[in-house]
């Protein structure tokens, strides 16, 4: 990996790590702001509806957008706009602001994640991809993870101080990667210099032909949906479904959370190349959706609270695993369409995130054991469909024919 390979990552990672750090920081903030402003739980899932419904939307013709005109404007405009976002979100105390706030919010969300990702696949070989994926994706978690703590420091100064750092970071982001990233021309010599040290990418078949839809790129981009359904249907009622079945205090519920995140960072940091390396991304997926099935299943049928943590550490590690996985393996297989192809995973992650919940909430309200079991037979019939996958080398070669 060259020098300017090097720090075009570090400055990706740096950038998302800020934006996903701005997002969590509200967090702790939104039960006080519905409280304060006398809002109705049903306005403030609207809000968040808002927020995935333009990301969903936003997230594939962005892809697209990048494709064609590159990644830096597209990165540095989706930074901006979610300074925007947080600052107008800060300065008023109407719903209606605040819905047009969140949908600019998802559309910056479009703009950055994916071509963040699509950057980094960009300049990275096959072989260097799973690693620096796996970075962009601890940066991910370790900004989620860390963002409702320091949300909830700075809230004591007053419950908008948390919109405004968020802002502000958004716009330190923004100047970072306006003053070193390297240009789209330069990031051409990038990935050109790094492909003479490897196989120059092949021309890929156009994304609106049948060529490109193969089976296999189906099949992953049905994984994409089940596994961001999957994690959402376990992750939005779990705090409610340990409390109600098992007892949980909140201290027990935090103790699990907090032993997730750094799992997950040490997962994603330090484990993810090495197990991509050794097993390759296809068994990666099929142990990880098999793993997440199981412990679903063990925690319905767990009686103690012990059982229950270990099992649910085990299904959040599974998840933190096989979105990189699916995601490296996606990117290996269309080289020359890395903006779309990031875009309809982050698009497909959107519809997992409205879909997972409100389907687990209903099925909660009938009985609590329900969603899970729900979740796990998805998971299941996912890890079968994993057997059909390809290897890396015949995914692209299906996609250049």
């Amino acid at each position: 990996m060259t020098k300017k390979t090097r720090r075009a990552i570090f400055i990706l990672v740096f950038s998302e790590f800020l934006v996903c750090l701005g997002i969590s920081l509200v967090i702790p903030v939104m039960p006080f702001l519905k409280n304060q402003l006398h809002l109705t739980a049903t306005d403030m899932g609207i809000m968040s509806a808002l927020f995935a419904f333009a990301q969903f939307v936003a997230s594939p013709l962005i892809g697209r957008l990048s494709d064609k005109i590159g990644r830096k404007p597209v990165l540095t405009a989706g930074l901006f706009l979610f300074m925007v976002s947080e600052v107008l979100f800060a300065l008023t105390n109407q719903l209606m602001v605040f819905n047009i706030s969140r949908v600019i919010g998802g559309l910056s969300a479009a703009m950055v994640v994916p071509t963040a990702m699509a950057l980094a696949a960009d300049i990275t070989t096959k072989r260097q991809r799973a690693r620096v994926i796996g970075w962009l994706s601890a940066a991910f978690s370790g900004g989620l993870i860390l963002g409702p703590g320091i949300g909830g420091i700075l809230a004591g100064i007053s419950y908008k101080t948390p919109f405004w750092a968020a802002g502000a970071l958004g716009l330190i982001s923004a100047i970072v990667l306006i003053s070193l990233l390297p240009s789209d021309a330069e990031t051409s010599k990038i990935r050109d210099a790094e492909a003479t040290s490897s196989t120059a990418a092949k021309p890929s078949a156009h994304p609106m032909t049948k060529e490109f839809w193969t089976v296999p790129i189906i099949i992953l981009f049905t994984m994409i949906l089940v596994s961001s359904f999957g994690l959402q249907g376990f992750e939005s009622i779990y705090s409610i479904y340990v409390n109600e079945v098992f007892h949980f205090s909140l201290s027990n519920i935090a103790l699990v959370l907090t032993l997730n995140g750094l799992i997950s960072l040490f997962l994603q940091v330090a484990m993810f190349d090495t197990l991509v390396s050794k097993w390759g991304e296809r068994r990666v997926i099929r142990v990880c959706f098999f793993l997440a099935a199981i412990c679903v299943v063990w925690i319905t049928q767990a009686h103690g609270k012990i059982a229950v943590m270990i099992a649910t550490l085990i299904v959040f590690s599974a998840f933190d695993l096989l979105r990189p996985a699916i995601t490296t393996l996606l990117t290996k297989a269309s080289e020359s369409n890395q903006g779309l192809i990031n875009g309809l995973n982050m698009s497909l992650t959107s519809v997992g995130n409205i879909v997972g919940p409100i389907m687990s909430g209903m099925l909660l309200d009938m009985n609590p054991h329900y969603p899970y079991l729900v979740v796990s037979v998805f998971l299941i019939v996912s890890y079968l469909m994993a057997f059909l996958l390809k290897r890396p080398d015949q995914l692209q070669s299906a996609t250049e024919k």
